[in-house]
């Protein structure tokens, strides 16, 4: 233990689904986007995994609330807390005489307004950030993939994330196209609990969904390698009796068909729009994929084979927007597509 008037340095990946943060080149923290509340006082009772234990099963005096909605800040003060203690929990491992300076670096949707970009700037500096700085997540993603995004050529970048997808072609240093639409992860979950609804006459919660999305999530009905079909519990919505249904996952990539393909369309108009010889770089290397939904079975290949070009998923794609703000946070002086 000792004096403290030093500077610390957080990357912090502040996602709809989970909010990741890397000190020191470790993540010291990787916990579910949620907070539990006091109805009565909005006193913070819960954060992160505990919170999220708590969603869709609290009593009327608690509240559970996910502070990012769409990839952007939607409730101000439920953010800050969570940022907040967040920091807290991670200072917490260390001791320190005194509070430390806060620098720190965030990702943020490349289609966020003015509006929302303060919001997220001053939720950080009502946390303790002194020094912060923004960078857009497709940009973020790119370095976390490991591309070179200083060089003279196109890199193409699509991160699905649990709010938006962003979708960006980037070169030297700078974000050339961009289009970040909000058909992701939620609406994934929201298009599982509504197929339940009309084909099986289920009701299910959002974290039951979103298990059945991680179990059999995919976008083809033809896999090579098969997930085990899903046994689902739920009440009968007609009677309200207990009832249960298999979900195998050719349903799954039924019932997410129109929402992969809003993806698709979304691509495609970015690469309408990317000048020629950058749209040669990107034939010739590859669209990488990052976020959470890179993860559903089959979306490379269903990827490739509609726009004709090789789509490569990245290692670890779901911390790989975490991996790029680390990398910024090492490089704030060099990198200037930086906001302060």
């Amino acid at each position: 233990m000792g004096f403290s008037l030093f500077t610390q340095e957080l990357a912090i990946d502040l996602g709809t689904a989970n909010t990741v943060i890397f000190q020191n080149d470790q993540i010291v923290l990787d916990e579910p986007s949620i907070v539990a509340v006091e109805n009565s006082t909005g006193k913070l009772i819960a954060l992160g995994q505990k919170a999220k234990r708590m969603q869709e099963k609290e009593n009327p005096g608690i509240k559970t609330v996910r502070p990012l909605r769409g990839g952007v800040i939607a409730d101000f003060n439920a953010a800050e807390m969570m940022i907040r203690g967040f920091i807290k929990e991670v200072n917490s491992r260390k001791r320190h005489i005194f509070t430390p300076n806060l620098k720190i670096v965030i990702g943020i949707p490349s289609g966020s307004t003015d509006v929302e970009i303060r919001a997220v700037r001053d939720s950080s500096e009502h946390a303790g950030g002194r020094d912060v700085f923004l960078i857009f997540e497709p940009m973020s993603a790119a370095l976390g993939i490991g591309l070179d995004v200083e060089a003279p050529k196109g890199n193409m970048v699509v991160d699905i994330g649990g709010g938006t997808t962003e979708i960006a072609v980037i070169s030297l240093g700078g974000i050339v196209i961009q289009n970040s639409v909000k058909v992701a992860g939620d609406v994934f979950t929201s298009d599982i609990q509504y197929y339940l609804k009309q084909q099986h006459n289920i009701k299910v919660g959002e974290t039951t969904a979103e298990r059945i999305k991680i179990a059999v999530g995919a976008v083809i009905p033809d896999l090579e390698v098969e997930p085990e079909p899903f046994v689902v519990r739920g009440p009968n919505l007609m009677t309200a009796h207990p009832v249960e249904a298999t979900i195998t996952y050719q349903e799954i990539a039924h019932c997410l068909d129109k929402s992969i393909s809003n993806v698709e369309a979304a691509i495609l108009h970015v690469l309408e729009q990317t000048p020629p010889e950058l749209y040669s770089d990107i034939v010739e290397n590859g669209i990488y994929l990052s976020g959470g939904g890179a993860l559903l079975r089959g979306l490379e290949k269903r990827l490739t084979e509609k726009m004709n070009i090789q789509f490569h998923v990245a290692e670890d794609p779901l911390r790989a927007v975490a991996r790029g703000t680390c990398i910024a946070l090492k490089n704030t002086a060099n990198y200037p597509f930086l906001m302060r």
